[in-house]
């Protein structure tokens, strides 16, 4: 996670990071928890495979008609929440498919308030009515992630899969900020649409969304099927990324904040284009980008669960040979501190098993060698170089500081 707008504006300090680098409590702002480096990790947890809609990059191959029949039950899911509310981690992002669509999850965010947890979801925004927006916030849901893939709506329903989601998803963001819910939007990059967002981010700011998120396109589930063809150029991507700190570096930060997901690589381009421009925050932005440049914290500080109860080292790993155990069998606070674990020793030695480019690229201390899901695909290697990482940008070598 890149934070384009706290890193410009100087909002993220090292002192914070240092103080709260070996622990992060329960009620932790979200700038605190990207600076982590502990092992109770943010947890993104699929609660169903159901979906109402069928986007064309479903990491988890969710839709109306996914079946899991194995899927946790209300008791096992508390079970869970009981487990890592003991721990303590930071954040429990409810995720799907679509949360909304379970029958558990509204008695599983009641229970995780109950339990101290700081709670999220992330959503199409399709279902969340006047309503469902007010539950939610009874509920404890402290943050709405809602997906937007487009300002044309037809660019949006597309992608979705589902004729008038784009204007769900847009009243879903509307219902979340008429009463106060903190929502953001979330746009995955495609060929298709990585034009339409300047007018995305303009379009949050005059509805009062505070914060913007990119995320770049990983093949997983049914972003697999046409990945290349969908992936941006390295043109387009430079582009893309020039938007968004252009945006970030103008926008007052107190109206929204800018970041990208699912490319630490994106922390080399900001440093060059601040250096470049000797930007007053750049020393700062260095320091911290290099305290956390440990690539995309898969296996460490983000873990995932599936409907199942699957544990992965992110959402994008959810393969057989990248299982780390399964929490119906083995407490999730006890596997993930598993030392013999050999998938979690794998991941958490990132830097020692990464070949090509970025086995010995000079910015590995701000990078730490990309997604691996993207090695893996384009290469057959999970330690290969990130796909995504423009040649040019590596040749830029940070100088040593």
């Amino acid at each position: 996670m890149i934070r384009f707008t706290r890193l410009l504006h100087g909002k993220g300090t090292v002192s914070q990071a240092i103080k709260h680098r070996l622990s992060a409590p329960v009620d932790a702002p979200t700038e605190v928890l990207a600076f982590t480096d502990t092992r109770r990790p943010v947890i993104f947890w699929n609660i169903t495979n159901k979906c109402n809609l069928t986007c064309s990059h479903c990491y988890i191959n969710a839709s109306p008609d996914a079946e899991r029949p194995n899927e946790q039950t209300l008791e096992e899911g508390k079970a869970f929440i009981d487990d890592v509310a003991e721990v303590g981690v930071p954040l429990l992002l409810f995720t799907g498919g679509e949360p909304l669509v379970s029958k558990d999850f509204w008695e599983l965010a009641k229970y995780a308030k109950g339990k101290g947890l700081r709670t999220v979801i992330s959503t199409n925004g399709v279902l969340i009515t006047k309503e469902v927006a007010k539950r939610l916030q009874d509920v404890g849901i402290q943050y709405v992630g809602v997906s937007l893939d487009g300002f044309d709506p037809a660019t949006h329903d597309h992608i979705r899969g589902m004729k008038g989601a784009y204007q769900g998803a847009i009243e879903g963001l509307k219902n979340c900020v008429e009463i106060g819910l903190k929502s953001g939007i979330r746009v995955t990059a495609h060929k298709s649409n990585y034009k339409e967002v300047p007018d995305i981010i303009d379009m949050a700011l005059d509805m009062g969304v505070p914060r913007f998120c990119l995320y770049w396109l990983v093949p997983s589930g049914r972003g697999l099927e046409g990945y290349l063809e969908n992936q941006l150029s390295p043109e387009e991507i430079e582009w893309t990324q020039n938007v968004l700190y252009t945006k970030a570096n103008e926008i007052d930060p107190e109206k929204i904040e800018i970041l990208t997901v699912d490319a630490p690589q994106d922390g080399v381009y900001l440093l060059n284009r601040m250096r470049e421009e000797n930007h007053p925050e750049y020393e700062n932005a260095f320091k911290l980008l290099s305290m956390t440049g440990d690539s995309c914290s898969a296996g460490d500080r983000v873990a995932n669960v599936d409907p199942e109860g699957n544990v992965y080292p992110c959402q994008f790993s959810q393969r057989p040979d990248y299982l780390i155990g399964n929490v119906r069998e083995t407490k999730f606070s006890k596997l993930w501190n598993d030392s013999d674990n050999d998938v979690l020793n794998r991941f958490r030695a990132k830097k020692e098993n990464l070949k090509g480019i970025c086995s010995n690229c000079s910015n590995m201390s701000v990078c730490g060698g990309g997604c691996r899901i993207r090695g893996l695909n384009q290469h057959g290697d999970i330690w290969a170089e990130d796909s995504m990482c423009e040649v040019d940008v590596v040749d830029k070598l940070l100088p040593e500081n």
